[in-house]
């Protein structure tokens, strides 16, 4: 599986999926992706069997995914992803620091990046990280996967990233 530059169209928005569990928090993550001129937020889903199926309906250019979830974890369904549908995604968890084992395994298993969610004044710490979150999914969304080798990942999967790009947003 192959990463590169994706050549977008700058007038088509990037198309998000939000993932998580918390209803507070998909709402909160929508409002503030929607009020970028660069995102449309397709759909949220709460779990891993729902964003499986809205994956598969709107192909999105970026997937937000929570960690701790019912039933499949997050880095359970990242693996998934990356196997089966290669997506860019970004990790967005209270167990998402800088350094921390689950942010490791998100980036080794091929999250583009990650944001760590808030655990206290969870709506004023989210807005504090509006223009990053932003400008992450914007760089995510650059990244093209090459879907011909999706069901042949390394054993590493951080091997098989060719590129990826930090251009100036």
């Amino acid at each position: 599986m192959l990463a590169r530059k994706k050549q977008q169209n700058p007038d088509e928005k990037i198309r998000v999926l939000v993932v998580d569990d918390s209803a507070m928090i998909r709402r909160l993550l929508t409002t503030i992706l929607d009020r970028s001129p660069f995102i449309e937020v397709v759909d949220s889903a709460c779990d891993a069997n729902d964003a499986r199926s809205k994956i598969k309906h709107y192909n999105p250019d970026v997937v937000t995914l929570d960690i701790e979830m019912p039933g499949m974890d997050g880095l359970t369904f990242l693996e998934r992803i990356m196997r089966l549908r290669p997506t860019p995604v970004i990790m967005c968890s209270t167990l998402t620091q800088k350094g921390a084992e689950s942010t490791l395994k998100a980036l080794s298993l091929g999250a583009v990046d990650f944001v760590a969610k808030p655990t206290n004044d969870v709506a004023a710490q989210l807005e504090g990280y509006a223009d990053e979150f932003v400008a992450k999914i914007r760089v995510a969304a650059k990244v093209k996967f090459d879907h011909a080798h999706a069901n042949s990942l390394t054993a590493d999967p951080m091997k098989a990233v060719k590129q990826r790009t930090h251009p100036k947003v």
